[in-house]
This record gives structure tokens, sequence and C-alpha cells, in this order.
């Protein structure tokens, strides 16, 4: 079976047989984000995601342009980029959008001078799933019983970056 010319161009595939472009993109969250991160991450406040846009420590994830997720890290110890959340709106996900924005953060945090990313996730969700696809691997686990944040054990993973090009 021939590839369509179409699928052999850079930026495009062919996705339940339409022509889909792969234009995924990280920018810095800016003010004018708010409302769009306050909607999509509910442990935010409009302080704490004013001090992630002044820090440029938030990424609003684009699909051609227009904003369908987010994405945000604090620095560990100053030198472990830790991910806190990366949430894509409902009707974006399993379409390689998250995979593609979490390609683009790491390449950002290994130009930085970052060697490693650590990021965590509760034992009873999927997205351990999503991080282990990308590399990840277990790394230690958080247990937190009988305590005012009790919740089920948060599972830490971790991933070596790849030095940037010289």
């Amino acid at each position: 079976m021939s590839v369509p010319q179409a699928a052999r161009e850079p930026g495009a595939s062919f996705f339940r047989g339409r022509k889909r472009s792969l234009s995924t993109a990280l920018r810095p969250a800016a003010e004018s984000d708010a409302a769009f991160w306050l909607s999509l991450d509910t442990h935010s406040t409009a302080e704490s995601f004013a001090r992630k846009a002044a820090g440029r420590l938030g990424f609003v994830i684009c699909e051609n342009g227009v904003p369908v997720g987010l994405l945000h890290y604090c620095p560990l110890w100053d030198n472990l980029p830790f991910l806190n959340l990366i949430v894509l709106l409902p009707e974006h996900r399993r379409r390689g959008i998250g995979r593609r924005a979490m390609a683009l953060w790491e390449e950002e945090m290994s130009r930085l001078g970052y060697r490693m990313a650590l990021t965590s996730t509760q034992a009873d969700e999927d997205a351990q799933f999503f991080y282990r696809r990308l590399h990840y691997r277990d790394c230690g686990v958080l247990v937190l019983n009988d305590c005012p944040l009790a919740q089920p054990a948060e599972l830490f993973l971790c991933k070596t970056l790849p030095a940037p090009p010289a």
C-alpha cells in the first residue's frame, strides 16, 4: 500500500482518513489567559496563576494556534523541574497533543540546562500510564494516610533529559 503524498509531508498525518496538522505549541501563560487557566486548573487561584505567569512556570498548550490545555511546573531544589500539571480540554484528549506538549516542555527544560524531569500522579489515576509511555520511570511514592491531605498513594516518576544540542 502506498502512502499518500500528503502523509509524507512534514507536519501532516492522516487521522481517521482526514489530514490533520500537527502544530502543537507551548507559549508562556500571560495575564490574559487567567480565565482559561482557572477553568482548567481547579487547584489554582487568581493569585497563584499570576505567580505562575510572572515566573514563566506556566504554559498554554495550543493546537493550530488555539488554546487547548495548560502545563505548569516548579523547580525543585533549584535544579529539578517538577511537572505539577498537564491538562487538556476533554475534546482534545487522546489525540497526541499531550504527548507533543510534553516533548516540547522536555526540550525547553533541557535547553534551560536541566538533566532530569520529575512528575507525580495518584496511584488510582490513569496518568501514570501516559507518563510511562513517555519513558518516565517510577522513582518513589508518597503515602498520606490519617492526615488533612489524605489521598491515594502519590507515585513519583522521573525521566533523564537529553543534553541540549551544542
